[in-house]
């Protein structure tokens, strides 16, 4: 007997296929991550719920990769070891992929993905522009990258897909988030939201903004998608992803959403996280025991 698809089937599948294509580089054979039972975390982990949501975490990633770059030693690791000038959308592909498969993949593919992000920081040093040296395998440094991710994923969580998410809730997602962290190497790894925020501001005497910052921050900014037809929704994610940066953030990049334009921002970023929802959401549900 065939199975019977609804009118809507055809355009969840084009919606689908293009958001998989921009997280999926198919000249390098790469497919979209299996979920696994087994799993570095279990299915109905509030880190698997959190990392569920396509538009959140495209939201939260870009606000994470804005906070991250105002480390210095953050920013000359992406400055002198990465091809983000040639690739940008790459770069962010390769880190999109390491945290799906961190999460939802069978573990040996977490644990071999983990492997290889410790050996390639092994190889990751230089001097900053002030003359300082720096490691990417520094547990300070990877401290300051793990914190910055975990609360612009959760704070996007928050704003567009569970806005009364419980603090206990908060608080194991950090607490799972921070396992893989642990065996990155960073230290030290917070455990509850407020012990983030409490990072955080440990390290906001060390920022600052260069020449530098504004070039990859432009970069950033200016890089366009694949196809034009992807260009509002583009638009969309860069800039409520300023919106989500803390005001010290902003302030530093010099970045700020016009507050008349703030409630269309979020009511249509509201609106694309609900409509990637439901055409995901075969992929959401609960995984049948195998």
């Amino acid at each position: 007997m065939i199975a019977k698809r609804s009118l809507t089937s055809p355009l969840r599948d084009v919606l689908v296929s293009r958001v998989r294509a921009v997280f999926n580089d198919p000249a390098k054979g790469e497919t979209p991550v299996v979920r696994s039972n087994h799993a570095l975390f279990q299915p109905d982990s509030v880190i698997w719920r959190v990392h569920s949501d396509v538009t959140t975490m495209m939201i939260g990633g870009v606000t994470a990769l804005l906070v991250q770059m105002l480390h210095p030693a953050a920013l000359a690791g992406v400055w002198d070891h990465s091809q983000f000038r040639e690739d940008m959308s790459g770069r962010l592909r390769r880190t999109a992929r390491f945290i799906a498969v961190s999460t939802f993949a069978e573990r040996e593919h977490a644990d071999g993905a983990i492997a290889r992000v410790r050996a390639i920081h092994k190889q990751v040093q230089g001097v900053m522009e002030g003359g300082q040296p720096y490691r990417a395998d520094d547990p300070w440094l990877l401290a300051w990258v793990h914190v910055c991710e975990t609360l612009g994923f959760l704070d996007a969580c928050i704003a567009y897909a569970e806005p009364y998410m419980t603090v206990s809730d908060q608080d194991q997602y950090v607490r799972e988030a921070g396992l893989i962290a642990k065996r990155l190497g960073a230290h030290p790894v917070p455990q509850t939201r407020a012990e983030a925020e409490l990072l955080i501001t440990r390290f906001l005497p060390e920022l600052r903004v260069s020449t530098r910052t504004r070039t990859v921050t432009e970069l950033l900014f200016t890089q366009r998608p694949a196809s034009l037809s992807a260009l509002p929704a583009h638009h969309l994610i860069m800039t409520a992803a300023v919106d989500l940066m803390p005001a010290w953030a902003k302030a530093l990049h010099h970045l700020h959403v016009a507050p008349g334009l703030r409630p269309l921002v979020r009511a249509s970023a509201r609106s694309v996280a609900k409509t990637l929802r439901w055409a995901f959401q075969d992929a959401r549900r609960p995984l049948t025991d195998t």
